[in-house]
């Protein structure tokens, strides 16, 4: 099991403005920005935002000033669907997520695949329930809200536990009352263990 606190943010992330909270762990956390509410810390991004104790927030640092380069001759967005690949690896950016750790969650919730509906109705890349996807505002159904709402739910999930990613992706697969029944543990549930390793072992295998 490996710890991920430390590389939440190594990744690439998209120049504009904002800002990073620094964390009493050492990493960074981007947001659009942040308030203080009864002791807690929200930081805003992609529509939404987590909160945390003030404890674990140090301090803040500025974002550097946005970038008005633009491509040339880019390709009308309307005319043009984005990848699986490249979805992942923009909500990657997005959240300080490595881009290969996306792809290997994506991979193993939905192969890719923008319409699969699993049999208990989870829908789409990141395989988002109905309910999940209302509270993170998003349209399960739009590829690029779906990955951006399932990205920024494994983020979280990853600040929660610590940077600890079986923990996260226990979370994921199996929710997070499950972790807290077994007293932060990782549920000994079969179909969780299996996706627990397999997330681990396309990850480390497409990293090296």
């Amino acid at each position: 099991m490996r710890n991920f606190a430390l590389l939440l943010f190594l990744s690439a992330i998209p120049a504009f403005a904002g800002e990073y909270a620094l964390l009493a762990s050492g990493a960074r956390l981007r947001s659009d920005r942040h308030e203080f509410v009864e002791g807690k810390v929200r930081l805003y991004t992609g529509g939404g935002y987590i909160e945390l104790s003030a404890d674990q927030v140090t301090g803040f640092e500025a974002d550097g000033p946005p970038t008005t380069a633009k491509r040339a001759n880019p390709a009308p967005a309307a005319t043009r669907l984005a990848a699986p690949a490249e979805l992942a690896d923009t909500a990657a950016d997005k959240y300080g997520l490595p881009r290969q750790l996306v792809r290997s969650v994506m991979r193993a919730e939905s192969a890719g695949n923008a319409g699969a509906v699993s049999p208990k109705g989870a829908i789409g890349l990141m395989q988002l329930m109905p309910s999940t996807a209302h509270l993170l505002g998003a349209d399960p159904r739009d590829p690029e809200q779906n990955m951006d709402a399932g990205v920024r739910y494994l983020r979280d999930l990853l600040i929660l536990y610590d940077g600890k990613l079986w923990h996260a992706l226990a979370a994921y697969n199996a929710g997070p009352g499950a972790v807290e029944k077994y007293h932060g543990n990782i549920p000994p549930y079969e179909e969780t263990l299996r996706y627990i390793r397999r997330i681990d072992h396309d990850y480390r295998g497409t990293s090296k």
